[in-house]
């Protein structure tokens, strides 16, 4: 097989791919944490072994879907700290960014960080998806996103690298954990959250100096 058909081939192969995830899309928007395997299959108008040779197992499928969202949230996160503003805004605006999307798709975010309460496939002994194995690297891979623009943008000083680590993940747990309940509840405003949030998190940023050099925070 010459370079060209194999190209071809890669090409299907990931177009096909993206199709799948579509489609496994589709089916978590209508079902969030309760999607399956069963229902994906019938959406995408093949069968669990086909779903199955393209991403291995359940745990494959959710790892590529929580990939797209996880790039595209990040992407978005990204856009949010790079924008003219002042600091507190460009903050608030981060903050804004994250729990705008977990409001635009609740399902969505629901199929990623919560199980299913007795979640099946619908024959026995074929569990659903194993969310908590999986949605614990999501937060973490944040986390470490997060470290990696706070060390580039912020004078931290001494340790800055493991300080910056300690701000990221400690953000992102913040995030989360008031997100989630936030989503729930819905007690206030998003606007009166990310005020909150932000008011939480300003002493020290307010404070702290850009690094020499750097892009500016």
């Amino acid at each position: 097989m010459d370079t060209t058909q194999r190209t071809e081939q890669q090409r299907s192969a990931d177009r096909r791919r993206r199709e799948l995830l579509e489609a496994a899309d589709r089916v978590v928007l209508r079902e969030g944490p309760h999607a399956s395997m069963n229902a994906i299959a019938a959406e995408a108008g093949i069968t669990k072994p086909i779903l199955y040779r393209h991403f291995g197992d359940k745990g494959g499928l959710y790892a590529a879907l929580a990939k797209r969202h996880t790039d595209a949230l990040l992407s978005s996160l990204r856009a949010a700290l790079d924008a003219p503003a002042e600091r507190r805004e460009r903050v608030e605006a981060t903050l804004d960014t994250y729990l705008a999307a977990i409001e635009a798709r609740p399902q969505v975010y629901r199929f990623l960080m919560h199980p299913a309460d007795g979640s099946a496939e619908g024959s026995a002994g074929d569990q659903g998806f194993d969310v908590g194995r999986h949605s614990a690297p999501l937060l973490r891979r944040m986390g470490e996103e997060l470290a990696q623009v706070i060390e580039e943008r912020v004078d931290l000083g001494p340790n800055s690298h493991e300080l910056a680590r300690v701000w990221g993940h400690g953000i992102v747990g913040m995030m989360h954990a008031a997100g989630d309940w936030w989503l729930g509840e819905r007690p206030c405003s998003r606007r009166e959250l990310v005020g909150s949030l932000a008011d939480l998190l300003w002493g020290r940023l307010a404070a702290v100096g850009d690094r020499v050099g750097g892009p500016g925070f």
